[in-house]
């Protein structure tokens, strides 16, 4: 489909909804809402086609005039520079138009949960599990996002096992989505006396909040344990089998929740990430069908990819899925300068997508 057919298509639609909506009482609330949304939408595309198609009209009358043997030097002088700013206008709204015409990823308007477990490294990676956790907890706070500890599980040094947080406010998961994969970090551990550099890592997991639309859960598929909590070292936090281990059998899925004291509460803590673990996995699979090349140029978010390094020595952060280097380690790691290397993820997803269009 070329892409006027494309814009037709766009504003026809944008036409029709209008119409529907202007009658509202041949509507139920869920459908007005569904349709409204759609409405609001399409909006500013129809915005950009309206400028676009204004910018190509006024270079049809410059290239009629220039056409026009009986258009004076002055006048054509004047035509020659219009056009020539129009052109500049058109390659620039035309990119703005292509980018809010590329397919949006349906869950990025969701909240997220993010998974942060200690990898390879000892204390020193259980540190930096925590160092992450808290770059990501200050990035939530200055988007205005609230991040909630769901589970947590201590080192006892400061550091963490792992730990799992739902984070919730706007389009949180179409910021956070590329952090999924191995983080990296290079530095001398407090831990270490003669001062030599290690490097340990911790993986990193963003899941798009599921709700019960989104994926179904039959108890039939469930098979649910309770035990004991227990604190660092084994001890006893509470004296009731309040934790709850959660077994989806289709696909050996397992969610453990004991950070409540209350059972209800640790199993309906449970089943929101197991529903978010089991949302990724039909999400993961649907983009594996439609866009296993385009995907690869930016990075799968396979958690077994190593995507990015922080080195403490040279006081730099490395992405290694787009090469991009930022001696801004401090400002990164305290979560203000988090976006820079976020929209760079993005700029280059969506020049992937605009080159996947084009072939």
């Amino acid at each position: 489909m070329s892409l006027q057919d494309r814009l037709d298509r766009v504003t026809t639609r944008h036409t029709e909804l209008a119409e529907s909506l202007a009658n509202p009482d041949a509507l139920d609330t869920q459908a007005f809402a569904k349709l409204s949304k759609e409405y609001s939408d399409l909006t500013p595309v129809v915005e950009t086609i309206t400028e676009l198609r204004r910018i190509e009209a006024e270079l049809e009358e410059a290239a009629e005039l220039l056409g026009d043997a009986d258009t004076d030097s002055e006048m054509r002088e004047l035509a020659q520079v219009e056009q020539s700013a129009l052109r500049e206008q058109h390659t620039e709204v035309e990119h703005r138009l292509k980018l809010q015409l590329l397919p949006k990823d349906a869950a990025d308007a969701k909240n997220a949960i993010v998974e942060i477990r200690a990898g390879t490294g000892g204390e020193e990676a259980g540190l930096f599990a925590a160092d992450l956790f808290r770059m990501y907890q200050r990035y939530a706070e200055l988007h205005g996002w609230r991040a909630e500890v769901m589970n947590l599980s201590e080192t006892g040094i400061g550091g963490y096992k792992e730990v799992t947080a739902n984070v919730s406010g706007r389009n949180v998961f179409a910021r956070l989505k590329f952090e999924s994969g191995v983080h990296r970090v290079q530095r001398v551990p407090a831990t270490e006396s003669s001062g030599r550099i290690h490097t340990s890592a911790a993986t990193v997991a963003v899941l798009p909040e599921a709700e019960d639309v989104d994926i179904e859960v039959e108890e039939k598929d469930l098979r649910i344990d309770t035990y004991r909590s227990s604190g660092p070292g084994g001890q006893s936090v509470n004296t009731t089998d309040s934790a709850v281990r959660i077994t989806h059998v289709p696909t050996g899925i397992v969610v453990t929740q004991q950070d409540e004291k209350s059972q209800h509460k640790n199993r309906a803590k449970a089943m929101k990430v197991l529903r978010a673990r089991l949302f990724d996995l039909e999400r993961r699979r649907v983009q594996e069908e439609r866009a296993a090349a385009r995907r690869s140029q930016v990075g799968s978010g396979d958690r077994s990819e190593r995507i990015r390094t922080y080195n403490f020595p040279q006081g730099r952060v490395t992405d290694h899925r787009i090469g991009l280097t930022l001696h801004k380690l401090d400002r990164i790691l305290n979560g203000e300068g988090l976006d820079e290397l976020i929209d760079a993820l993005v700029t280059e997803d969506q020049a992937a997508q605009l080159a996947a269009d084009d072939n």
